[in-house]
């Protein structure tokens, strides 16, 4: 029993990163059986594999065994560490194994079954377990990488947080008016127009003139955090980021916000 949508992304992101790590002709494979008291589900490829040294860290939020390969294709980082918790929330647990770099990987998923009652059958729409109490802070995630907004956007959202998406400047610029968001992570390279104009746009909306905008990209040059000041933006972080440099953007408008309300 548990949440049908968040059970569905940590298959999805567990099969995107078997293909994002698998060269053509490579094999996938995805069975799921009954093991005793548990729904077992494992995802096995035949690609790059996992190094012994990056194996016991796989899961750490913005790890990847292959940050150059993650930051060409625009991820985040975070899909391992969203299964992770995804299925800790459903009481389940989830491993890697791998022989080596070139020998492909499996992840295991390991969830509790659950007889519902005869008087009273399973709500499959129920939210799954662990739920976060919501904080009034409201994040705008923008990036043309959906993968990337919704996977970040979901975390947020597992962190208690209130967030939306956009996957274009020109919808970026609409939800920032219908939303009206304290802080936005922004790509810088986003598709006709880019991040860097987005910000300069956003900066010149009056009501608009003080929301937090931190740039989320993979260019990370003293130029391009330069032209990112220039546009307006308070900071810039590179992907994939650090962990505790995001929480602290986070906390900090939170913390903002609790003392604006309580003035």
């Amino acid at each position: 029993r548990g949440d049908m949508a968040r059970l569905t992304q940590v298959v999805s992101n567990l099969l995107n990163n078997a293909a994002k790590f698998t060269p053509e002709h490579g094999h996938l494979s995805l069975t799921a059986r009954q093991e005793g008291n548990n729904v077992v589900i494992r995802v096995h490829d035949d690609g790059a594999g996992i190094s012994r040294e990056a194996l016991p860290a796989i899961f750490d939020l913005f790890m990847q065994a292959d940050q150059t390969l993650d930051r060409s294709q625009g991820g985040l980082g975070i899909g391992l560490t969203l299964v992770k918790r995804l299925v800790e929330m459903h009481d389940g647990s989830v491993e890697a194994s791998s022989a080596g770099l070139g020998k492909g990987s499996e992840f295991v998923v390991r969830l509790p079954l659950w007889a519902a009652p005869a008087e009273a059958p399973a709500d499959t729409n129920a939210p799954g377990p662990g739920s976060t109490e919501p904080r009034p802070l409201r994040v705008l995630v923008v990036d043309d990488n959906r993968d990337a907004a919704d996977s970040l956007a979901l975390l947020l959202s597992l962190q208690g947080y209130q967030s939306q998406v956009a996957y274009d400047g020109e919808s970026a610029l609409e939800t920032v008016v219908a939303y009206r968001p304290h802080l936005i992570f922004l790509d810088i390279g986003l598709p006709r127009m880019n991040g860097y104009e987005v910000g300069r746009r956003i900066r010149g909306m009056t009501d608009f003139k003080d929301v937090f905008l931190v740039a989320l990209t993979g260019y990370g040059s003293e130029g391009d955090r330069q032209r990112s000041a220039e546009a307006g933006f308070n900071g810039h972080l590179v992907k994939p980021v650090d962990i505790t440099a995001l929480q602290a953007l986070l906390d900090v408008q939170a913390n903002r916000l609790a003392a604006a309300k309580r003035g």
